[in-house]
Formats: C-alpha cells, structure tokens, sequence
C-alpha cells in the first residue's frame, strides 16, 4: 500500500509538473492577438505586412519549434518571409532531412538504389509547404497562417506533436506582401462608407495582379523567383497546399481532386496523391460538420503556370474557401447560392455537400475552414510520412531513368552558327528560355556539333535530356498542346480554368527540336549577352501607356515589359496616361498604348456611386474627342486586344470583328497560340519573319471594310487547318485568312490594333517586336 500511494504522489506530482510547464509555455508562445491587437478572423480588422511579420518572429523567438527568416526583399522592398516549423529535435536536424530529401528528389545520387532509398524513406520526413495571400483580396489566407503558425508552435495535443514529429511544414505567410498593405489601407480607408468591402482600384500587385498565381513557369517576378529558388528548389515538398478564396456564393470550400483535363506531363502518382489528400480533407471537415464542401469540380490541372509542384515530385492541393466582403460579414440568401461548373449548390451529389443552406458568412468562417483544412491535409502528411516519400521517390526514379529506343531522348535548341561571336534577338531569346528551365532545375547541356534526325546542328546547340529530375517541365515548356475537346451535353465548350497553351518556344520563338536518340553532350554555359544599357532613359518619354481606373492587369504586364525593354536598351521610357489626362487633353507624348480591356471599361470607368467619385467616369466622350485630336495631329494610338473594340466603335473605323456575336458552340478559342503571317514589307514588321505567332483568348479577328484605307500587317492562315499552333481552337475557320494586326491612317497620325496580346504575361517576346514597332510608328 505504501508504494502504491508513493507512485500515485508521484504520478500526481509529474502531471502537475507537466501541466504546469505546459501553462508557464502557454504563457511565453504569444497568440496573433498579443500583437495584433486582435484574432485573426475577427470581423472589418486586417493586419498589416510589419505587423504580421513581428507577429513571427515574436513566435521564432518564444517557441522551438518555429524557425523564421526572410530570403528577400519583394517588388516594393517589403521583407519576404517564411517560417519552418516541426518538433525541436527536427529542426536541431534540419540540415539532415534536407539532404535526404534532395537524394530522393534525385535517384541518381542513390544510383537509384532501392534498398537505400527504403533507408532514406524510413529517416525521412513529410515536406508540407503552405502557401498564402497570393491574392491580396483573398485576406482570410494570410490571417490564417498565424492561425496554424501559433497553434503548432503551442498546442500540447497529441495529433500535433505526431505533425511535428512527421512532417516539415514551411509556412509562407504571403507570397504578395506588397498587396497586403494595399488591400488593407483600401479597406482602412473605406471601413464606414459606401465602398466598404470593396477591391482595391488598383492592381494588388504593382505589375500583375491577380496574374501572380499565372508565374509559375516563367518565373518573370522576384516573388516567384523567390519562392522557387530559396524553398521549392532548396526543399522539394512532397506537398504544397495553396490557400485560396473563391466568390462567395458557391460552394464553402473546394478541394482537389480536379476536373479533366490534367496536363499530360504530371506524373500518374500525383494524380492518385492529390485525388487521395484531397478526398481525405473533405472527408475529415465532413466528418467534424462542415458543409457545402465540393471536389472534382471548377478548377483543372492542366497550366504549370499555376503548379510548379506538379513538375517538381509534389502534389498542389489547391483549396478555396467562400469568400466575405474582404473583413467585413456578409448575408447570403439560399435563393442566391449558384455553384459552379460541376456541383449545384443547393443540391446535394456526390461531391458536393452537405448542403449550406445560406446565411450570414463572415471572415471568421473563412479562417476556420481554412485552419481546418490546413491540419486535415498535416494529420494525412504525418500519419502517411513514409507512404508520401515512397511515391515522391518512385516519381524521381521514373524521371531519371534511361530512355528507351524510339522514346523521345531530348529537346534541342538549335544554334546558328555565329552565335557565340555575334548574337542577335534569337540568341537573346535561346537564352532566356534557358535561363527559365535552369531556374525550374533543368538540366541543360552543350554539344559538339552534330546530325540527328535528318538534321544538322551546329556547334553550342543546347541539349536538354529528357532522363532528368525535371524533364517533364521542360518537356511541358517545349512541346506544343492538344488540348481536349470538352463539350457539355448541349455542345457547348466547357471552359478551361485558365488557358489552354503554354508553349514558352512558340511564345519566345525558339525552335525546339524533338530528339529520338541519345546525344553525347555536356553540361551548358551559356553565354551571358548582356543588353543592359546602363540607363533608365533618354529625355523626356516619348511612349504613354493608359492606366484605367478600374485596374487591368494587361497595363500591369505592359508597364513590366516596357520597364524591362527600357533597363536593356533604354529606348522605351514611357509615362502613364490617365484617364483625367486624356479627358484635359495633356497628351505630351509621341503615342500612347492601350492595354487589353473592354471597350466599356475605357469609355465609362466606374459607374458613379460604384466607388468614390474622382475614380469614376473612364474617359467619356470628351476623352474620345481628345484621343481623335492627338492622332489627327500626328499621333499614333495603339490598341491591344480587347481594347481594339473601343477605337473601332469610337472612332468609326473601316472593320469589323468577325468574332462579335458568334455563339460558343461555334466559336471558342480560349488562350491558345495560332499561326499569324506576316507582311514583312511592312514598317511595324521590321525585325520579323513572314511565319509568326498571336496569343488568342476571347480576341477580335478583323474584317477590313472593302476600298478602306487600311493596312494589313498581319493576318490568320486562309487554311483553317494551319491556324492553331498550340492549345484548342473551336471554329478555328470563322478567323481563317482574317487580319490580325492593322493599321489605320487618320490625319497626320495612326491608329493600330492588335487583335491579340504581344506582350502576354511577359512571355510572348516572339511578338514584342510589333508592339515596339508600332508605337514608334
């Protein structure tokens, strides 16, 4: 009996000890509210990037388990940032679970040696990174990361200690910190009045916007390069959940596995992992009596240029949780509730439900189904450490193994002969495709010269084997898209989630040449051919480029090229064009571009009461007056895509858009890459060939009136059957033979439209030529 009641003392006193250690740490780990004032989550409160940046290293410096560091400096100069998190004995190890995880990553370094790969997989812990806030609107993504950064670095539960055992979780708390503090000083600013809740009318990242998330292949941004080259590269996660938000009157949370198509270069066993973790979150929020939760529904798999992890060995669970007003609540009538392509909201099947019924839906259901979802995905990481680092391995083993006879061996890119001694636009081009697949991990190699196939390649010809780490993306890079014919019951096209081409040697005009047979080649070095200019600009800008009020993310990308172009040759200085300037008529410039945007947007803005008055009113008619007076004069106006609409309707031009109230059955070509020819007599060709590209997403085609007085500069094959290079085009035939890019005399001046995007998402260099040609023109 004595020493039954001396171990029950003893039993007593450790768990008194215990829970008083755990209350005196409880006490020392600060909660998000100790910093911010307030709990992620609460209603019309959103937290600024400095203060969420405190907030952990406060964290780092109080808990163990959290590690944090910034890599960077953003587009704005803003800290870039992320924390490393996992059990104490982890991250004293850190360095160890690197290195096994990059063996796995690449089989080579085991000499694809299964016994010791089982060895590697036994020590070997889940990579789990977590990103947030990409889409600066999306506010609930990066409230949520101190959410889960503070409970994993606190909570005493079981379940969170086996998380910490199991996996490696690096946490970003925003890949956009600029669109943090844009969004929240919009949304400070209006808290009260009639725009409370609303975006911001500027782009929430100073160049791209909401196209952040469209960079994950061409790498143009320092947030992506960031991203890519300090944790992706370094890490190599098994698993990336991408946290995103959604409209707000559809499902409350979508989660993979995605509709068809999936791009043909993601391997098989990402398709089985992230259809398993996928269905094993929703199961799990289901099971803890969370509703209105869809899967296999609205978003695809088919662009990288939203999932680097699909070409990397790891899956992406996209997630997207029902949005609110920004932070402030919303009332959501059943009646209103729509669903999307795949699932009826109000409907239960199976997979979607249970059905939310509608009702109030703040910023605090967004954090908690975010947080919720964020640990269903670490308890499935933990608790299949070693079934996610054996499919991580056999991908990596599939990827380097020797290639077959008659499988395709390489990619070349072909050199002319005087390259290395007089490099032109094509070398320029030739090294920035390069330049992206060494910064995804593609190896690139060089050769002697040689004859493959038929053909003959000179000497510094780039190789790229297919029996690599990364293979797949280059091969997904280099390799032109088919893209399914998807149509519903009714025949109608059903939409891709973004586009459906992504040919970067189209795009840039690098031929790429399919290889059959091995080639002896060794690793590359690529020649740096500067164009730095040493200077920002010659004298006052001679180029304007119109900035709605409204935001367009097309002027964002144009601003980028044209900052870029200037920093190499420093002969495209431009200043931005508003719309008060145009309606005063203060146009000091020699021609102003118009980005892609619809013909409403430019004339009208904002409707009155829609946002505060000095933002509304577009150009209105006396812009358009204004605009006739400059060309007249000797100016010239350039269009881009959509926006060609507005001058064709303004200013009564000769043409018609071919493309203007065709039915979607009949007409559908939804971002892909066709086949222009060109008029290389023309002025605004200089520097092309006659065989040249257009990037086409719900573009005009033209149509030019008979006897007008317009040039054609470039226009659409006659043959249907040549028109589509790359991606999916429905009715291809409606634009066959029709123009692409015309110019118009006016007075002593021009104005020229673009029925495509040149300068689409700083990737179409191929075309960039016309754009800089045709201001200067």
């Amino acid at each position: 009996m004595k020493i039954f009641a001396f171990f029950s003392v003893s039993l007593r006193l450790f768990c008194l000890i215990l829970l008083t250690t755990v209350a005196i740490t409880a006490q020392n780990i600060p909660a998000p509210k100790d910093v911010l004032g307030f709990t992620p989550g609460d209603d019309r409160k959103l937290a600024s990037w400095s203060s969420i940046v405190e907030y952990f290293k406060k964290l780092d410096a109080a808990s163990d388990r959290v590690m944090f560091q910034e890599i960077g400096k953003t587009t704005m100069g803003a800290p870039f940032v992320y924390a490393t998190i996992s059990s104490p004995e982890n991250l004293k190890q850190i360095k160890k679970f690197e290195e096994i995880n990059a063996k796995l990553a690449d089989p080579r370094k085991i000499k694809s040696n299964d016994a010791a790969a089982k060895a590697l997989i036994k020590q070997g812990k889940t990579i789990v990174m977590i990103t947030c806030g990409i889409h600066s609107t999306e506010v609930g993504s990066t409230l949520s990361s101190m959410l889960i950064a503070h409970r994993l670095a606190l909570a005493p539960h079981p379940e969170v200690a086996k998380i910490l055992d199991n996996t490696i979780i690096l946490l970003v708390p925003s890949l956009n910190p600029d669109g943090v503090d844009i969004v929240k000083n919009w949304y400070d600013k209006t808290l009260g009045t009639p725009y409370e809740g609303t975006s911001p009318p500027e782009l929430y990242h100073k160049y791209v916007g909401h196209d952040n998330n469209r960079d994950w292949y061409a790498f143009s941004q320092v947030e992506t390069q960031l991203t890519v080259d300090k944790i992706h590269n370094v890490w190599h996660p098994q698993i990336v959940h991408d946290i995103h938000q959604q409209g707000a009157t559809g499902a409350r949370l979508f989660l993979p596995p995605y509709m068809d198509p999936v791009e043909p270069n993601v391997p098989k066993q990402l398709v089985e992992g992230y259809t398993e973790l996928g269905s094993y979150m929703a199961k799990s929020l289901r099971g803890l009596g969370y509703k209105g939760i869809t899967t296999n529904s609205t978003y695809d798999a088919w662009t990288p240029a939203r999932a680097y992890s699909h070409y990397h060995g790891g899956v992406r669970i996209l997630s997207e949780t029902a949005s609110a007003r920004l932070a402030s609540p919303t009332s959501i009538n059943a009646d209103a509730l729509r669903g999307g392509q795949g699932y009826d909201a109000k409907k239960e099947s199976a997979n979607f439900g249970p059905v939310w019924n509608g009702g109030n839906w703040n910023l605090g259901n967004v954090t908690d189904y975010m947080t919720t979802a964020a640990f269903g995905l670490l308890t499935h990481a933990s608790e299949n450490r070693e079934k996610w680092l054996a499919r991580f391995y056999e991908i990596g083993k599939e990827a380097v193994r020797p290639r077959k006879s008659g499988e395709l061996a390489a990619f070349v890119l072909p050199a002319r002969k005087d390259s290395a001694n007089t490099p032109n636009e094509e070398d320029f081009r030739r090294g920035e495709v390069v330049e992206i697949l060494e910064r995804a991990g593609v190896e690139t190699k060089t050769a002697s010269a040689f004859r493959t196939a038929g053909q003959q390649f000179a000497e510094s010809s780039i190789v790229i084997p297919m029996d690599q780490p990364y293979g797949a993306f280059a091969k997904a890079m280099l390799e032109k898209q088919e893209y399914p014919h998807l149509v519903d019951a009714n025949g109608n096209p059903i939409q891709p989630y973004d586009v459906t081409a992504h040919t970067l040697s189209l795009l840039m005009d690098v031929p790429a040449v399919p290889v059959y047979e091995p080639i002896k080649a060794k690793p590359a070095k690529i020649l740096g051919f500067g164009r730095g200019c040493g200077n920002s600009g010659h004298g006052e800008p001679r180029y304007g480029i119109y900035k709605s009020a409204m935001g367009a993310m097309d002027e964002g990308w144009t601003r980028w090229v044209f900052e870029q172009r200037n920093r190499a040759r420093c002969d495209a200085a431009y200043q931005t064009i508003t719309d008060k300037d145009i309606r005063s008529g203060n146009l000091r410039v020699h021609s102003i571009l118009f980005p892609d945007q619809g013909a409403a947007q430019i004339l009208n803005g904002y409707r009155k009461g829609s946002m505060p008055d000095e933002l509304t009113g577009g150009i209105g008619k006396e812009g358009v007056e204004n605009l006739q007076k400059f060309v007249e004069a000797g100016g010239t106006l350039v269009f881009l895509n959509n926006a060609s609409d507005f001058a064709i309707e303004q200013f009564k031009l000769p043409l018609r858009d071919v493309t203007r109230g065709l039915a979607r059955k009949d007409f559908f070509i939804p971002g892909s890459i066709l086949r222009t020819e060109i008029d290389v007599k023309h002025a605004l060709a200089n520097g092309m060939e006659k065989d040249s590209i257009a990037w086409f997403e719900g573009s005009p085609a033209f149509e030019v009136a008979q006897d007008a007085r317009v040039e054609v500069i470039a226009r659409y094959p006659s043959d249907p059957k040549n028109v589509l290079l790359s991606g999916w085009a429905l009715g291809a035939e409606k634009i066959a033979g029709k123009a692409a890019l015309v110019s118009v005399p006016m007075g002593n001046g021009h104005v020229v439209l673009f029925g495509f995007r040149p300068q689409y998402r700083a990737q179409s260099s191929a075309t960039y030529p016309l754009m800089f040609n045709a201001m200067s023109h």
